[in-house]
């Protein structure tokens, strides 16, 4: 919920569950300026055929629109689960998701929407009532802002809800509207239901996400460390011993050893926050050129200093401990999707 950096993408099994379920927190995403991106994983009755998604539609239309949300797509017909996974990958990595939020009861649709953001390392969450996981740390959305656009959207879906105030039933028995019951792998939403001021999510660790790419385990972690602590000691020396060059340019005498100083020393602790996005390696790193510095910046026993008094010297010392310090404490770095 961090604003505008966001691109969320929604996948439900079929038109109608994105609103009754996750409907309030795709209306307070796009009300903080975020980008939500609707996916129905199958065609149901009154529904267009997978693959397609016509504009025609005014049932989707109507609760898109009170959603105010602009991109929904039907997932295309796929033999597999392989196959899913590859459409589903796509699409996050076409709109450079930071997010995805599932609502899918289907195993395989569930499952290979996991798998594709996993391998993509997107973080997953998935809708849960709170009694559907007790005992598990659930993420709750405050919607109640959101409620009135919820029950629009809602209501958008006259052949499979009845809304009366905050109350919403099936229309008609639950199996003649495409299992809109089943909602998760826990167990079914019990109708009517009365929609309230929260939704909330589980946020599905890589262990429970199918597919997942698994996270380092201690000594790879502990092997990250060694080389970013040994690669900020080689950038300390190699910046401490040239950050007094300069260029003439003209009249102009150009810090030439500072700036490429300083500039590799923050592409590299901004990189390694950005790759690995914890901050074990940065903070290793970091001791390794600080304490570079420090050492270097002492007068040796002959006399000799190689980070001399003046104002080069004073930005060498000073300006690699603020990027150290505000690369750690910045509290997220969106993570871009990469190739799996």
């Amino acid at each position: 919920m961090s604003g505008s950096a966001e691109r969320v993408v929604f996948v439900n099994d079929r038109p109608g569950l994105e609103s009754l379920l996750t409907g309030g927190t795709i209306a307070r995403l796009r009300s903080d300026g975020a980008e939500v991106i609707v996916l129905f994983g199958s065609a149901s009755a009154g529904f267009p055929s997978a693959g397609s998604l016509s504009a025609a539609d005014s049932d989707v239309r109507a609760a898109m629109a009170a959603l105010d949300v602009s991109d929904w797509r039907m997932l295309p017909a796929a033999s597999g689960a392989q196959s899913l996974a590859e459409a589903v990958a796509d699409v996050l990595d076409e709109v450079q998701a930071t997010a995805v939020v599932l609502g899918a009861a289907d195993d395989t649709l569930r499952t290979a929407a996991a798998g594709a953001a996993g391998s993509l390392n997107v973080p997953v969450f998935e809708h849960r009532r709170v009694t559907d996981a007790v005992g598990r740390l659930l993420v709750a959305i405050d919607v109640s802002g959101q409620v009135d656009q919820k029950l629009r959207a809602i209501a958008a879906y006259p052949r499979l809800w009845s809304v009366t105030g905050h109350a919403v039933k099936a229309v008609g028995p639950v199996g003649s509207v495409g299992r809109v019951g089943r909602v998760g792998p826990v167990g079914p939403v019990e109708l009517p239901v009365t929609i309230g001021g929260t939704e909330t999510f589980l946020r599905l660790s890589p262990e429970h996400a199918p597919d997942a790419q698994a996270a380092p385990g201690p000594l790879n972690r502990g092997l990250a460390a060694v080389v970013a602590l040994l690669t900020g000691v080689v950038f300390g020396v190699l910046g401490t011993i040239a950050h007094q060059a300069t260029v003439s340019i003209g009249s102009v005498t150009v810090p030439i050893g500072l700036i490429l100083a300083l500039s590799g020393i923050t592409a590299l602790l901004v990189g390694l926050r950005l790759v690995l996005g914890g901050r074990m390696a940065v903070l290793s790193s970091a001791i390794g050129l600080l304490g570079t510095i420090f050492i270097l910046s002492l007068r040796s026993t002959g006399g000799s200093v190689l980070v001399p008094e003046g104002i080069p010297g004073l930005l060498w010392t000073v300006v690699p401990t603020l990027v150290a310090t505000i690369v750690l404490a910045w509290p997220r770095i969106p993570a871009r999707p990469g190739s799996a």
